[in-house]
């Protein structure tokens, strides 16, 4: 009896993990996303308003 709950239970407890660590990345790579996304714009700013004298260059490396 108790045998056969478990054998029930583990393949449900299964799709809950898999369904747990997909929601987990899912929520990570959309963070990701918008860090990519201010990373462009603060690249885009410093690109627009570089120094007019020197190399041109308003990044250190």
């Amino acid at each position: 009896m108790v045998l056969r709950r478990l054998i029930t239970m583990v393949p449900l407890l299964l799709v809950l993990l898999l369904a747990l660590i997909l929601f987990g990345a899912g929520f990570a790579v959309k963070i990701l996303w918008w860090v990519a996304i201010a990373v462009l714009i603060l690249w885009l700013i410093g690109f627009v308003a570089r120094p007019k004298g020197g190399s041109g260059r308003w990044y250190r490396w």
